[in-house]
Formats: structure tokens, C-alpha cells, sequence
């Protein structure tokens, strides 16, 4: 477990070199003095989303017993902002590409993703920084080395970039169990970014009604959904093929 900075000085210093972290953890107990109160202000600089938690639970996560009530957890790699997504695009000549997630939360799901993004091409994954897995030591291992290779980029607000991305003329695709067409019929060969849903949730009511096309995948068997690495799967080949032509 590499991705874990414990202890109040080593993490000011890691916040200060801009070091990417999914996420600071704070003892609910923590005395405010100065120390932290830098912590918090970097924080606040780099949009770095802040827990208080029980302090067992910060316990249980120190490797060394020392955290003194700061953990920071580290992405193995740096985000991207939307605009170096949206230049990667023009750069490569195609029409933009993308995979949002809404609110992924399991470290496999979110590693096969990247890694079939990459094996597809994709120009790029957005994913949200509150309630969803980041880019952890797990989500490498299941993405098999694709982390490195794509570009993932952690907004605020997913409605909100969904909203973004239409006004630079990306289709948003948005696969749900709600879905009235099916997810074939779409025309993936123009601007496109597939929004997936969570597992076991599916999309948010407003990223749902954000998005410009509903689709579904058919579903002829006893169960009413797919997981969702899988059913990203099939709409990223879908678009692939279509863009093959």
C-alpha cells in the first residue's frame, strides 16, 4: 500500500510539491493548530477534497503508527485538467473521445476501465474527486500499466463538465437501465463522451438529465444490469467499430 503520506510534516511538504492526492484524511479529534491550518489552506489551494474520520479509522490505515492524525492518499499518477483532454483531441486528429464516470467506486471496475480505454483508443477519463475511487495503487494493478497511458482528468462537478463538454459540441452519451434507445443506434463516429454510471446505481438523476441520448444495452438474460467496467466495454468497442469504418 505505497499510496498512503502519514504524519503532519510530511504531508505539508508532499501539499507544497503539489504531489497528486485523491484525498486528505483528518482525525475528527485534531487539535486546529498552525500546522494544520497550512495543511488545510494547501489543501483549499489544490481543490484537494478533506475527510474527518474516526481516528481508528486513521489508525488502521498508518503503516507506521505515526500518523499523528493525517493521512494523505496519493495518486499514482498526475490528473489532467479538461482543457489538456480537449487539446490531446485536436492534437490526434480525431474527434474527441471520452469516458466520464459517475461516481465509480471500486478500484477493478475502475481499472479495467482504463485499461479498455486505452486498448479503444479513448482520448481520455473523466471521473468525479468526491465519492469514487481515484487513481490508487489498486486501480493501477487492475489497469494493468493503462493508467500510465490515460490521461484521467478528476473534475468538481460531473453534471456541471457534462454541461461543459456539450457546449463544445461533444455528443454526451449516457448508458442507463433507463435508456430508451439502444446503445447500437448511436452515431459514435462524431465528438462523443460516454458517461457510465455507478455500480449498483447508475446514473445520478442530474447527470442523466444532462446528458444529450439515453442509451441502454439489451439485457435477455435473469439479471437487469451489467457491471459497469463491462457495459463501458461494449459501448467503447461499439464506437470503436463505428469509427473504423
Amino acid at each position: 500500500m505505497g499510496d498512503v503520506i502519514e504524519g503532519r510534516n510530511p504531508v505539508l511538504e508532499a501539499l507544497k510539491a503539489e504531489r497528486p492526492i485523491n484525498k486528505l484524511l483528518l482525525s475528527r479529534d485534531i487539535e486546529r493548530h498552525s500546522i494544520i491550518g497550512q495543511i488545510l489552506h494547501h489543501a483549499r489551494q489544490g481543490g484537494i477534497v478533506v475527510e474527518y474520520v474516526d481516528s481508528r479509522l486513521i489508525q488502521k490505515l498508518s503503516l507506521t503508527g505515526h500518523s499523528q492524525g493525517v493521512l494523505a492518499m496519493v495518486a499514482v499518477k498526475d490528473y489532467v485538467d479538461m482543457e489538456h483532454l480537449l487539446e490531446g483531441s485536436r492534437q490526434s486528429n480525431e474527434p474527441p473521445f471520452y469516458v466520464v464516470l459517475d461516481g465509480i467506486e471500486d478500484p477493478h471496475n475502475l481499472g479495467a476501465i482504463l485499461r479498455t480505454a486505452d486498448a479503444t483508443g479513448a482520448h481520455g477519463v473523466i471521473i468525479p474527486k468526491r465519492r469514487a475511487v481515484g487513481l490508487t495503487v489498486a486501480v493501477s494493478r487492475a489497469s494493468a500499466g493503462a493508467v500510465e497511458f490515460v490521461p484521467v482528468a478528476r473534475v468538481s462537478n460531473i453534471s456541471q463538465t457534462i454541461s461543459k463538454l456539450r457546449e463544445t459540441s461533444v455528443l454526451t452519451v449516457g448508458v442507463d437501465m433507463a435508456g430508451q434507445g439502444d446503445y447500437t443506434q448511436v452515431d459514435y463516429r462524431q465528438s462523443v463522451a460516454l458517461v457510465i454510471g455507478a455500480e449498483g446505481k447508475g446514473l445520478s438523476r442530474l447527470v442523466r438529465e444532462r446528458c444529450d441520448v439515453l442509451v441502454s444495452i439489451p439485457m435477455k438474460g435473469h439479471t437487469s444490469s451489467l457491471n459497469a467496467s463491462v457495459a463501458a466495454a461494449l459501448v467503447m468497442y461499439e464506437a470503436v467499430r463505428q469509427r473504423s469504418r
